[in-house]
């Protein structure tokens, strides 16, 4: 008598587990998604239609919000509203409607704006100097490197509210308070040491027979490191652009601390927006929605890197 057995791999996942992980995966993705969902869902509200309660989930969409956040208004008798004419543009009509008129624009523009420089020109350089101390790390002999890379993975560590009065008066005496240049460094320095870390485990798994081929040939170690390194880190320093991007995007203890007019970006800009009567909860919420885009975009150009990136594994020896 013949007995049929079943193999059954310990590696592979059976269908049960796979199902059960998927699914465990769908509700954690739907339970984070809700506060996005219910964010973007308010920007479209009205004011009355914000704050009602119980909270509506079925509304007419209005773009109030997102007309009072790049406008600022100010009230006006019936009077003078009806001297001025016809309304000029949507966002004149809803102000209208209201016993306003816009009086200009507001300032999420100019705060925005100074969040992409910010951000990005801090990811910019924080990934180019990782880039190049990660090599050295890798490829030399640096005394002491042990002791070294637990230092600058040690200033990582530190909470921002410890350094900040230092900074501060530091920055006060130098000239860079309120400055884009300012805000650039001091993030790019807390990015560096992120960026070492990660990148330094990239270059670990790129063989160093690749180097020493490419300098036989005539190569010298710098134009092997541009030519033959970073292509195969590609993986690892797309991955660290978004983690330091991310960071730098969302930050807001030194925002709120080092900047105040000029350079101020928008993460401490939306949560003052404030309306008739106080806050204007369709215009933060226009104003968060806004902010999400740059970083979502940014993260889906590069997700097939980031994915990749963070099973640290980009070359096959």
């Amino acid at each position: 008598m013949t007995s049929a057995t079943t193999a059954h791999s310990v590696v592979e996942p059976s269908a049960t587990t796979r199902r059960f992980a998927g699914s465990l995966v769908v509700l954690y993705a739907v339970i984070t998604m809700i506060p996005l969902v219910w964010i973007m869902l308010t920007a479209f509200k009205s004011p009355d239609d914000a704050i009602s309660y119980p909270p509506k989930v079925l509304f007419k969409p209005s773009l109030e919000g997102f007309c009072n956040l790049f406008t600022t208004r100010s009230r006006q008798t019936p009077e003078f509203i009806r001297s001025l004419g016809p309304p000029q543009g949507m966002c004149d009509d809803i102000a209208r409607s209201r016993n306003m008129v816009v009086a200009g624009p507001s300032n999420y523009v100019p705060r925005f704006v100074n969040s992409l420089i910010i951000a990005f020109g801090s990811t910019v350089l924080a990934v180019a100097l990782g880039t190049l101390s990660a090599y050295g790390f890798s490829r030399f002999r640096v005394p002491l490197k042990d002791d070294l890379l637990f230092f600058i993975l040690s200033t990582r560590m530190m909470p921002p509210i410890a350094v900040a009065i230092p900074i501060y008066l530091m920055y006060r005496t130098i000239g860079l308070s309120d400055t884009r240049l300012g805000m650039i460094l001091l993030y790019t320095s807390v990015n560096v040491s992120l960026a070492v870390w990660l990148l330094k485990g990239f270059i670990d798994e790129i063989p160093r027979e690749y180097e020493e081929a490419a300098m036989i040939d005539g190569y010298t170690r710098f134009q092997a490191f541009v030519k033959v390194v970073l292509p195969q880190a590609t993986t690892g320093i797309a991955a660290t652009a978004i983690f330091c991007l991310i960071f730098a995007w969302n930050e807001y203890a030194f925002a709120v601390l080092l900047t105040s007019g000029n350079a101020q970006t928008a993460p401490p800009f939306i949560p003052i927006i404030i309306g008739e009567g106080g806050q204007d909860w369709p215009a933060v919420a226009a104003g968060t929605t806004l902010f999400l885009v740059p970083i979502v975009v940014f993260t889906v150009l590069l997700r097939k890197h980031l994915l990749r990136g963070i099973t640290f594994g980009a070359v096959r020896k």
